[in-house]
C-alpha cells in the first residue's frame, strides 16, 4: 500500500473529491473535519457516508476533530504517522468572513498553525495547502500571477489566506518542511458547497426564484472544475517542493533557498457571469429571474489564472469545458435532490 496521507476537512467539497481519488489510488487516507455548520452539515455526512461505502477501513479512517484542538491532532499524528499532509480544512467565504470574523481567525490561523506544528514535530515529507484567488485582491494586471504583489487584500478571508502562505514559507526556511500552497480559483463540480454562486444560482433557477446578480453582471471568474484541482494535487503528491528548487518568488530576494511553493490553480479562462449564468440556463432548460445588484463588500471584478508554473512542475493544467463542467453539476443536483 501507498503512504499514508493526512487530509484536513475531509468532508468538505475538496477534500470529499479528494479522498475518494486517493482511496482509489491506493493511499490509506486519515481523513479529519469538524463538520461545524458553516454550512449544511447533512450534505457533508452524506459525503462521507460516500467514501466509507465505498472503502474499508484498509483506506479511508475517519476522525471528527478541531484544528483548534492541538492535542487530538498530534494523538491522530502520532497514531497514524503520515508521511503526506493535505489541508484542505477552513473557514471560506469572502462574504462569511465579513459576517463571522472570529471563526476565520479561529480556524484559519490558529488551525493552520497547529497543522504546521504537527508538520515539524513528526517530519512530514509533503505538507500540501489550500490557499486561495482572492489573495489578489483587486489587482488589475490580469491573468494573476505567482510574481504578483498580494499584500492588499479585500476581505478577511483573503487576509487569512495570505497568513497561511506566509506561515507555511516561515515553517519550511525555519525547520525545512516541503511546503506548497495552491491558489484556487473558483472550484465548481459536484458535491459543491451550498453557499457558491453555481449551488445558488441551480438553486433559484430551479425554483424560479431571483438570483441576486453583483455588480450588474459586470464580474468575471475563472472557473475551476474539481477533477481537474483534484487531478493537480494528486501530481502534487510526488512532487513535493524541495532545497533545489525553491519559491521563485523568494529566490529573487534572496540567495537562500528553502522547500516552499506556491501555485495558481485555475482554468486560465476568463468568463462573464452573465455568460455563466446564461450556460447554467441553457443547461436547465429554464430561464434566470435576475435581480441586478451593485458591488457587494469584500468582492473582487474578475480573477483569471497564469497557470505556467504549474504546468512546469506537473506538467498539467486545469482544461475541463465549462459547459462540461456545468452539465455535471447539474445531473448531480438534480440526482442528489430528486428533481
Amino acid at each position: 500500500m501507498a503512504d499514508k496521507v493526512f487530509i484536513t476537512g475531509a468532508a468538505g467539497f475538496i477534500g470529499f473529491h479528494t479522498t475518494v481519488r486517493l482511496c482509489k489510488e491506493g493511499y490509506k487516507v486519515i481523513g479529519i473535519d469538524n463538520l461545524n455548520s458553516s454550512y449544511n452539515v447533512e450534505l457533508k455526512k452524506s459525503r462521507l457516508k460516500i467514501i466509507s461505502n465505498k472503502y474499508n477501513y484498509s483506506f479511508w479512517e475517519f476522525h471528527k476533530n478541531d484544528l483548534e484542538d492541538k492535542n487530538s491532532l498530534e494523538e491522530i499524528f502520532l497514531k497514524h504517522k503520515p508521511k503526506i499532509v493535505i489541508n484542505l480544512a477552513a473557514q471560506a467565504g469572502v462574504r462569511n468572513s465579513i459576517i463571522n470574523p472570529e471563526a476565520f481567525i479561529s480556524s484559519n490561523i490558529l488551525g493552520f498553525h497547529n497543522i504546521l506544528e504537527c508538520c515539524k514535530k513528526f517530519d512530514i515529507e509533503n505538507f500540501i495547502y489550500a490557499s486561495s484567488s482572492s489573495v489578489y485582491g483587486n489587482n488589475k494586471k490580469v491573468p494573476y500571477s505567482e510574481k504578483d504583489c498580494v499584500d492588499y487584500p479585500v476581505s478577511l478571508y483573503a487576509a487569512t489566506k495570505k497568513s497561511n502562505e506566509l506561515m507555511a514559507h516561515t515553517y519550511s526556511e525555519l525547520f525545512k518542511i516541503p511546503t506548497i500552497g495552491l491558489r484556487f480559483f473558483t472550484v465548481y463540480g459536484p458535491w459543491g458547497r451550498p453557499d457558491m454562486a453555481p449551488m445558488i444560482f441551480a438553486r433559484n433557477i430551479f425554483s424560479q426564484k431571483p438570483i441576486r446578480v453583483f455588480n450588474n453582471g459586470n464580474l468575471s471568474r475563472d472557473f475551476t472544475y474539481i477533477d481537474d484541482v483534484v487531478e493537480t494535487i494528486f501530481r502534487l503528491l510526488s512532487k513535493p517542493a524541495t532545497l533545489n528548487n525553491a519559491n521563485p518568488i523568494q529566490s529573487e530576494v534572496s540567495d537562500f533557498s528553502c522547500p516552499h511553493r506556491i501555485f495558481n490553480v485555475g482554468n486560465g479562462k476568463e468568463v462573464n457571469l452573465l455568460d455563466f449564468i446564461s450556460t447554467l440556463e441553457q443547461i436547465i432548460g429554464i430561464d434566470a429571474i435576475k435581480s441586478f445588484e451593485s458591488m457587494q463588500l469584500g468582492d473582487v471584478q474578475k480573477t483569471l489564472a497564469n497557470t505556467s508554473l504549474i504546468k512546469d512542475w506537473i506538467g498539467f493544467v486545469p482544461r475541463t469545458d465549462l459547459r462540461y463542467g456545468l452539465k455535471q453539476f447539474i445531473d448531480w443536483y438534480k440526482k442528489f435532490y430528486s428533481l
